[in-house]
């Protein structure tokens, strides 16, 4: 069933909120929505405490590896990490306490999918596919969504569809889709693409992007019928926003 999940996106270090579409080697493009005072460890700890399993922590770009750590350190065997996983660092990230990694830009190599690399990652985590989550976040492309790379500006070759989903579920736990043009903006979610994930998907899976209220909860729930979880982030009052509350989260997933 629908539930909120929580995140922690780092960003040279720092907890931050940033428009997903402005995110590429040039500093001077990106858009920050909000950036913490605050440890990443505050935000995990926050987690903790309302028990929101399932958050991801993702690490956009170099120079979060310590945020990231000390993250993990609050709540070991809790929470997923992602950005910049390989079959070389996988499991060093499962044991610095991460419950799963997720595995995005590996995957692709010069743009192009690459099984033998997803089986070198599950490979490097014992061949526990509990322990994966692949990010299959994406780009609109007039009537399709085709999976997006390096901090989501360069396309790859896959589609987002039934197909790639079916190929790709016998390999790990869950999925987690950013729509990365929706992302960081709190204009609304894209509703076609949670009713496909809703259709497509057998294991669990994340939406993020482009939530504003506790509304697109109930909205998700029911386009995807109930097999769609929603990350919120920009909107989220924890990360200086005005359209939710943590706390209105929590409880709509103790309903």
């Amino acid at each position: 069933m629908t539930r909120f999940r929580p995140c922690i996106d780092l960003h040279s270090g720092q907890v931050k909120q940033i428009v997903g579409s402005t995110l590429s080697s040039e500093p001077s493009n990106l858009k920050t929505n909000y950036v913490s005072k605050l440890p990443a460890s505050h935000f995990t700890k926050l987690y903790k405490d309302h028990a929101l399993n399932g958050a991801h922590v993702i690490m956009l770009g170099p120079g979060n590896e310590e945020a990231a750590k000390e993250a993990l350190s609050a709540w070991p065997g809790a929470l997923q990490v992602g950005g910049g996983i390989t079959e070389h660092n996988a499991w060093q990230w499962i044991q610095c306490g991460a419950e799963k990694v997720i595995v995005t830009s590996y995957l692709f190599q010069d743009a192009k999918f690459s099984m033998g690399r997803l089986k070198a990652v599950l490979s490097a985590i014992k061949d526990d596919k509990n322990k994966l989550v692949i990010d299959l976040s994406c780009r609109r492309q007039d009537e399709k969504w085709i999976v997006a790379m390096n901090k989501w500006q360069t396309l790859t070759d896959m589609e987002l569809n039934e197909q790639s989903i079916k190929l790709l579920e016998p390999f790990c736990s869950e999925f987690l889709i950013h729509a990365a043009d929706n992302e960081g903006l709190q204009r609304g979610i894209d509703e076609k693409l949670v009713e496909k994930l809703g259709q497509w998907c057998t294991v669990p899976v994340t939406y993020a992007g482009g939530g504003k209220s506790v509304d697109d909860l109930d909205r998700v729930k029911r386009i995807s019928c109930g097999h769609v979880d929603l990350t919120i982030g920009s909107a989220l009052d924890i990360f200086g926003g005005k359209g939710v509350k943590l706390e209105d989260c929590v409880l709509w997933n103790e309903q």
